[in-house]
């Protein structure tokens, strides 16, 4: 049905997150369903489910493992598209620039 929200009730708002973006953020840091639900306390099946697009969890499960990915450094988009990138300065250490060497950082 055009401009329904996939399992959401009439009335309801959608997804804190799409499955989706759950398999993108945890792809982008480099994290297993297991290291995911390991985070947040919940079992491995239901974050598997949740991107596979069997279940519907409650919201409340799917804004935990959100926030978790959230705090490791994934950043979320909804409009006009759902998304998912790394925010700025997250990712792989670079260690020190050539141009930010200095004696004392050289020790």
């Amino acid at each position: 049905m055009a401009g329904s929200d996939e399992g959401a009730q009439s009335g309801t708002q959608a997804p804190a997150m799409t499955p989706g973006q759950s398999r993108a953020a945890r792809g982008l840091l480099g994290w297993s369903e297991a290291d995911l639900a390991g985070k947040v306390g919940l079992d491995e099946r239901l974050v598997r489910d949740f991107e596979g697009g069997y279940s519907d969890p409650p919201s409340g499960q799917i804004e935990a493992l959100r926030s978790a990915l959230a705090a490791a450094g994934a950043v979320f988009s909804d409009a006009p598209t759902p998304g998912v990138r790394l925010a700025a300065g997250r990712g792989v250490d670079e260690g020190t620039r050539a141009d930010a060497l200095t004696t004392e950082n050289d020790r």
